[in-house]
């Protein structure tokens, strides 16, 4: 298993941009894929972006040139770059760390957007 922590949620204004980071307790250079989920009140939970240890990325329709994932081995960390922020993007983002037996969450970090 992996413990993942994130952080970099808040409040923004629309058009705004956030960071959002997922430290993993170890080394995440063989990990299947890292990605980003998110859940709105009243809705499933629902990927956002992932990456794989080859560094292949996948982008839900409803996000895709607006947020950006990358992965920094070295640093055992995932990030979420969220551009042009609107609110219906507002959710609770989180880390997810998925391989053959492996599949482990953050706690979750709050992001809200404002109108």
């Amino acid at each position: 298993q992996v413990q993942l922590v994130e952080s970099g949620g808040g409040l923004v204004q629309a058009g705004g941009s956030l960071r959002l980071s997922c430290a993993a307790s170890r080394s995440i250079s063989s990990i299947n894929a890292m990605g980003w989920y998110r859940q709105a009140p009243g809705k499933q939970r629902e990927l956002v972006a992932a990456v794989t240890f080859a560094g292949s990325t996948n982008y839900a329709d409803s996000i895709k040139g607006r947020f950006t994932i990358s992965r920094d081995n070295a640093k055992n960390t995932v990030y979420l770059q969220m551009n042009n922020l609107k609110p219906e993007d507002t959710a609770v983002y989180y880390c997810n760390a998925k391989g053959v037996i492996l599949n482990s969450w953050g706690q979750g970090t709050q992001v809200t957007v404002s109108s």
